[in-house]
């Protein structure tokens, strides 16, 4: 594996995981984040980790100047094909090419788990922060990353529990779905949660979504959600 975290090997195979929707986001964060991020109509919004512009599309469409910045140089090309409106940097979160002070709104879409040093980019997009401004976050749950198998299965296939082991211990952990292989960071809650608070932000919402029963209906797939956090 090379590159960061092994996603330029993976940025074809993501970005056809993406095009085919990934319930988790379509159903259950997008409304949500989109919800937190307000009114971004002639705001200036950033999203960090980008990925293939899709969630910086999404701010784009609702009237926000919006630009992305993703290390991943296959997903850079990616997103400028597609357009939509966002500007597209190539960079990494632990050093955002931005003065202080530039943004209403940031957006750290499932990214957090890609950035070795989380800390400094947390540091990062309060920088780049407006004064009144918002970061706005969707993460994997620590429960979930702190289990290296997965679902504990019965003798007939059947799900029983979810195990989770050294749930204290930040760690990368090689992921691997539909082509893709990348390293994903578990950390426990608490050191996300000091270092945003240490940064002098204000925590005004935090939830753990699943999914409704008009959800469900949709997407039967989402069903694992109401008993184990993801």
């Amino acid at each position: 594996m090379s590159g960061r975290n092994g996603w330029e090997e993976s940025a074809e195979a993501w970005t056809t995981f993406v095009d085919e929707g990934d319930p988790h986001r379509n159903h259950l964060l997008d409304p949500l984040m989109l919800e937190l991020a307000g009114d971004v109509k002639g705001k200036r919004a950033l999203d960090v980790g980008c990925g293939e512009g899709r969630f910086s599309r999404m701010l784009a469409q609702r009237g926000a100047v919006v630009d992305g910045i993703e290390p991943t140089v296959a997903l850079v090309a990616a997103a400028r094909e597609r357009g939509g409106g966002p500007t597209y940097t190539e960079g990494v979160g632990e050093k955002l090419p931005f003065p202080d002070d530039s943004f209403d709104v940031v957006a750290m879409y499932l990214v957090l788990i890609d950035i070795p040093n989380f800390r400094k980019a947390i540091a990062e997009a309060t920088r780049v922060l407006k004064p009144g401004g918002k970061i706005i976050v969707a993460n994997l749950n620590g429960f979930s990353t702190a289990s290296d198998h997965g679902w504990f299965k019965g003798p007939l296939g059947e799900r029983l529990h979810w195990p989770i082991d050294e749930y204290m211990r930040e760690r990368g952990n090689l992921v691997a779905w539909k082509g893709i292989e990348v390293v994903n960071w578990h950390r426990p809650l608490c050191a996300y949660m000091r270092e945003f608070l240490s940064q002098g932000l204000r925590l005004t919402h935090f939830d753990e979504p699943i999914p409704t029963e008009e959800q469900l209906r949709a997407e039967p797939r989402l069903k694992d959600l109401v008993r184990a956090p993801h």
